[in-house]
């Protein structure tokens, strides 16, 4: 589940993406913020994850992305931008996080960082990826709107 990133976002957010070789940058159309990963379902498990999702409902709210960071620490693998207040969409999370708990989907056991991936990282230069985030650490998009979200399909490439 994840919500989408308006054009004019993803196209400002396209703009940062350089400067770490290596680096495999996510295309405007990938670009969204996830809510919860699931992995692998089958048929018949997509149709009750669809169900339970559809019967959520939260007040519509305004997001905007501030920010960026790493995930993997000393050996990172991924950079991102951050959200600037993250309580409306953490409140989101929860509430998709206990519909597929409800039909039997196994909890997520990672803390939940809201963020937009903009690229993964394999031996990318530490340094460079450094380099990077202090670059573009003050990068702040403009507020839009989050008035749904949607069931996204991924393929992660070797």
């Amino acid at each position: 589940m994840a919500l989408a990133i308006p054009k004019a976002i993803a196209q400002e957010l396209f703009l940062l993406q350089a400067g770490i070789p290596g680096a495999r940058w996510q295309t405007r159309e990938q670009l969204h913020l996830t809510l919860r990963f699931i992995g692998e379902v089958d048929g018949r498990q997509a149709n009750d994850i669809d169900d339970a999702l559809a019967a959520i409902s939260a007040p519509r709210f305004t997001l905007a992305l501030k920010g960026v960071g790493e995930f993997g620490g000393k050996k990172p693998h991924a950079v991102w931008a951050g959200v600037s207040d993250g309580q409306a969409v953490s409140h989101l999370n929860r509430k998709i996080e206990a519909a597929l708990q409800r039909i039997g989907v196994a909890a997520d056991e990672r803390r939940f960082t809201p963020h937009v991936t903009l690229a993964r990282l394999r031996a990318a230069p530490v340094g460079k990826v450094m380099d990077w985030l202090a670059d573009h650490a003050f990068y702040a998009g403009p507020p839009f709107a989050v008035e749904q979200f949607a069931l996204y399909s991924s393929v992660l490439s070797p």
